[in-house]
């Protein structure tokens, strides 16, 4: 479980089985040659992560901290990474860092990392 501290208040964030599935219901694809439809919007949502989108970020944050109690906002999410306070390569890394160490999400990402060296190797 991560924990982040704003404004004096710590909040928690699961990257468990409830965070993949809220986040796969974001986007949906039909499996190629068939007319089923598979939820996919982990991948999506971790690959703006990945490429360092702030809002992304938030989005990510904000369904990893459903069902936790305080709940944290995106407003809120949003101020803390307005802060200049805030290091935000930290929270970025902090943040891929556990989404590769939860059971849920860890194949995931280290697909995902092995695909981006794969892309790097072939442009060079």
């Amino acid at each position: 479980m991560m924990e982040l501290t704003i404004n004096g208040q710590v909040y928690q964030f699961n990257f468990g089985m409830g965070f993949l599935r809220e986040a796969n219901k974001l986007v949906s694809s039909t499996v190629e040659g068939t007319s089923v439809k598979k939820n996919v919007g982990a991948r999506f949502l971790i690959a703006r992560v990945i490429d360092g989108e702030a809002d992304g970020l938030v989005d990510l944050l904000d369904i990893a901290n459903k069902g936790q109690d305080p709940r944290v906002t995106k407003a809120l999410l949003d101020a803390y990474i307005d802060d200049p306070d805030t290091d935000i390569d930290q929270l970025f890394e902090e943040t891929l860092d556990f989404l590769g160490k939860a059971n849920a999400t860890r194949k995931l990402i280290a697909k995902m990392q092995e695909a981006i060296e794969e892309a790097k190797e072939n442009q060079s």
